[in-house]
């Protein structure tokens, strides 16, 4: 994994007060716009390598993605 998808999952990892804060931290954190951010963090989900690098945060947003796809 990248630094930037490692960059990636960590601010994933941390709770935000609300998606304002969320959107500024990646784009002054990550220097990437909030659209981009989710298609990474979208194909990091389905990334083995992500899940051995931090397998909480990813099963719980694949859980939440799940979740998501089948409420359609």
């Amino acid at each position: 994994m990248s630094a930037r998808d490692e960059a990636v999952l960590a601010v994933e990892r941390r709770g935000w007060s609300g998606p304002g804060a969320k959107e500024r931290a990646i784009r002054e954190r990550l220097g990437i716009s909030p659209t981009r951010y989710y298609q990474l963090l979208n194909a990091l989900l389905d990334d083995p390598r992500a899940l051995a690098h931090d397998p909480v945060t990813v099963n719980r947003l694949r859980r939440r993605r799940d979740g998501r796809r089948a409420r359609r």
